[in-house]
């Protein structure tokens, strides 16, 4: 397919950016821990088939990464954003039971936030807190500030090393997109290698597999589609390096099988960061749940970064 034309303008990258996450993950949602089904791909969102973990939810609603974007997004865009407030908030959805099927580390996380416990970071590599880079990646100028402060967000839930890598390179990513830098895919290999060798070598197997053109259905039983940041964040970044339009992109994404939610998120989130809104597929858009609290929370956070470089300028 022809690729699209790259957004100019800023404030529709980050609408688009955000708009794109929660459809990558809103169509990730019904197939989430499914095998993989590229040779009868579904196109366009679905309802969960009974007994599926999110079967309580409906065509176009989105799972627990997109209300994770939301929560640190709304706090971000209002400069109130702490770490204190950040995990307060999300202990508030816990008990009130309005977060969606999060998965094992991110429950146990809020459990001990509900019982007050004092260390309540999960030691575990699933990517439950990668949703986390979007709303930073937006919000920040300089890399190395909104990659720390984005760790200091999901250390709340996740401790191990691995995971703050693969949100730290999730959220490169996503920043170079939006800044329109040269080689997003690149920053973030680099990035994955600087934190975590492990990782590093697993996005650049993953990377090297799209440029030596190795069939999707192979690709993915190598790399793997787990819940865990090493197969997670390599295979997102194979699909965005193959598919440059963004339908297909978000297609493939949601067929892929396993962590479909967060892979698909990963992918609209940099389809959006590229293309903004006008960039992504209509009737996508305007089956999303909520589409329009998430553009203007983009826009809010686009008033935010002109905010924010006004005071960097001085």
């Amino acid at each position: 397919m022809v690729e699209k034309v790259r957004a100019e303008n800023t404030e529709e990258k980050f609408t688009g950016c955000l708009l794109g996450a929660a459809i990558g993950d809103a169509l990730g949602m019904a197939s989430e821990g499914n095998i993989p089904s590229l040779n009868r791909m579904r196109c366009g969102y679905a309802k969960p088939l009974r007994r599926h973990p999110n079967d309580g939810l409906e065509p176009g609603q989105y799972t627990d990464d997109t209300q994770l974007m939301i929560l640190a997004g709304t706090l971000l865009a209002d400069g109130r954003f702490s770490v204190e407030k950040y995990a307060a908030a999300l202990r508030d959805s816990f008990e009130r039971g309005i977060l969606r099927y999060p998965d094992g580390s991110v429950a146990s996380a809020c459990e001990r936030l509900a019982n007050g416990t004092e260390k309540t970071a999960v030691n575990s590599t699933t990517a439950g807190c990668i949703s986390l880079a979007v709303p930073f990646a937006l919000a920040f100028h300089d890399p190395r500030e909104l990659t720390e402060r984005a760790s200091l967000a999901c250390a709340v839930t996740h401790s191990h090393p691995a995971v703050h890598a693969g949100l730290a390179t999730t959220a490169i990513l996503i920043h170079s997109a939006v800044e329109g830098e040269c080689d997003p895919l690149g920053k973030a290999a680099r990035r994955a290698a600087a934190e975590d060798p492990t990782l590093g070598t697993r996005v650049e197997s993953a990377l090297a597999m799209e440029r030596s053109h190795e069939p999707v259905e192979s690709a993915v039983l190598r790399i793997g589609n787990d819940l865990s940041v090493y197969q997670t964040v390599p295979l997102a970044l194979f699909l965005i390096g193959r598919y440059p339009d963004p339908e297909e992109l978000l297609t493939v994404a949601a067929n892929v099988g396993g962590n479909t939610d967060t892979i698909g998120l990963i992918c609209g989130a940099y389809a959006g960061a590229v293309l903004g809104k006008s960039g992504l597929p209509e009737d996508l858009l305007k089956g999303l749940e909520e589409n329009r609290r998430i553009e203007v929370l983009g826009q809010r956070l686009y008033q935010r970064y002109l905010r924010s470089s006004l005071v960097r300028d001085r």
